[in-house]
C-alpha cells in the first residue's frame, strides 16, 4: 500500500523550520510528518468531544409489514395468529437482523474514541450500520484487566444487537487489548475478525522514559503479557488482519507491529508513507480495513462449512489485500 499527496501545501513550512534536521530525510518522510502535525492538530481539537462514552442509540421502530411478506407461510396458518388482525401482527413482526456483524473500534494509549471519526464516517458510508466506539479508562494499568472489561461490553453488544460476532478494530494499544481478549480468554468464540493498526504485537522499545506507566511496560519486549501472546492458541478462529507503517514513529523496530504466530490466521500488511496517528484517519487505510471485513464476510459461509483448519491455514501471510 503506498500512500502519496500527503499534504504538499505544508512541506514548504517544514523545509523552512526545520532544514537542517530534514535535509537528509526523503520527501516521503516530510510528507508523513506534515501530515502526522496536521493530524494531531486535529485531533487535539476534536479529543473533548471524545471524552464521554458514546450514547447509545435507540431501537429505531419497526416498520409496519403486510402479511404477505412474511417468509414463514406456517405462521399464516397458526390460529393464535389468524385470530390477531392485520395491523396488530404486521406490529409484531421484526425486520430480519443485517447480515454484518457489529463493528467495534477501540482506541489507543491515552486517546478515546475520537481519533474513529473519519474512520466511522467511511464505515458507515459504504453500509456498516451498527458501529459502536468504547472509551477505555486513560487510568487503566493493565492489559488485562482492559481485555476483560471490552469482553463484557462485546457480550452486552451482542445481546443487544442479536449477533453472535462482531468485528474490532483496534488502535495501537487498543489492538493488543482485544487481542488480549481474543487469544486468552476465549473472544474468537464472540470476534469474527480483529484488525489492528500500528499495534505493538512484539513490543516498542520507543521512549524509555514513558516506563513508569504500567501498562507501557507491558508494551515492552519481553513482558508478560506479550510472552502469554506468544504461548500456543491452536483452537483460535478469530482471523487477524494487521496494518503496520514503514514510518511508524511509536513502533521500534517497525516489524513489531506484524503478527507472527503459527497458531494464528494473519495477513500482515504493510503501509508505505504515513505515520502511526494517520493510520486510523487515512482513506487508503480505511479501504484496506472494510476490504478486510468485507472478505471475512465472503468467506464466512464456507468457513462454517470447513474442515478444521490444519498448519498450512495458519501462520502469517504478506500481501493478501490491495489497497488503491
Amino acid at each position: 500500500m503506498q500512500v502519496t499527496r500527503a499534504l504538499p501545501p505544508l512541506l514548504p513550512l517544514c523545509r523552512h523550520l526545520l532544514p537542517a534536521r530534514l535535509a537528509g530525510l526523503s520527501l516521503t518522510l516530510l510528507k508523513a510528518t506534515a501530515l502526522e502535525i496536521a493530524i494531531l492538530a486535529g485531533h487535539l481539537v476534536l479529543y473533548p468531544s471524545g471524552i464521554t462514552p458514546e450514547r447509545r442509540p435507540s431501537p429505531s421502530p419497526v416498520p409496519a409489514q403486510p402479511l404477505t411478506d412474511l417468509s414463514d407461510p406456517a405462521d399464516l396458518s397458526d390460529p393464535a395468529t389468524s385470530a390477531l388482525d392485520t395491523e396488530s401482527t404486521a406490529e409484531a413482526i421484526r425486520l430480519p437482523t443485517p447480515d454484518r456483524p457489529p463493528v467495534v473500534l477501540l482506541h489507543g494509549f491515552i486517546d478515546n474514541r475520537s481519533v474513529f471519526v473519519l474512520l466511522r464516517r467511511s464505515l458507515t458510508q459504504h453500509g456498516r450500520q451498527q458501529i459502536e466506539s468504547l472509551n477505555y479508562s486513560p487510568l487503566t494499568c493493565d492489559i488485562r484487566a482492559a481485555a476483560e472489561l471490552l469482553g463484557r461490553h462485546i457480550k452486552e453488544i451482542c445481546e443487544r444487537t442479536g449477533h453472535q460476532e462482531v468485528d474490532i478494530v483496534g488502535h495501537s494499544l487498543g489492538g493488543l487489548i482485544a487481542r488480549y481478549y481474543v487469544q486468552r480468554l476465549g473472544g474468537d468464540i464472540r470476534v469474527r475478525t480483529l484488525v489492528t493498526l500500528g499495534t505493538p504485537h512484539a513490543g516498542t522499545r520507543v521512549v524509555p522514559l514513558l516506563n513508569a506507566h504500567p501498562i507501557v511496560r507491558q508494551m515492552r519486549p519481553g513482558s508478560g503479557v506479550l510472552e502469554e501472546l506468544r504461548q500456543p492458541a491452536p483452537h483460535c478462529r478469530t482471523r487477524f488482519v494487521s496494518f503496520w507503517s514503514d514510518l511508524d514513529q511509536l513502533m521500534e523496530p517497525l516489524e513489531t507491529a506484524c503478527i507472527e504466530h503459527p497458531d494464528l490466521l494473519v495477513q500482515n500488511v504493510r503501509v508505505t508513507g504515513i505515520g502511526h496517528l494517520a493510520l486510523p484517519v487515512h482513506p487508503a487505510v480505511a479501504a484496506g480495513i472494510r476490504q478486510a471485513l468485507d472478505t471475512a464476510e465472503e468467506t464466512a459461509h464456507a468457513a462454517t462449512h470447513a474442515t478444521p483448519r490444519t498448519t498450512a491455514d495458519t501462520g502469517a501471510h504478506t500481501g493478501a489485500l490491495t489497497v488503491a
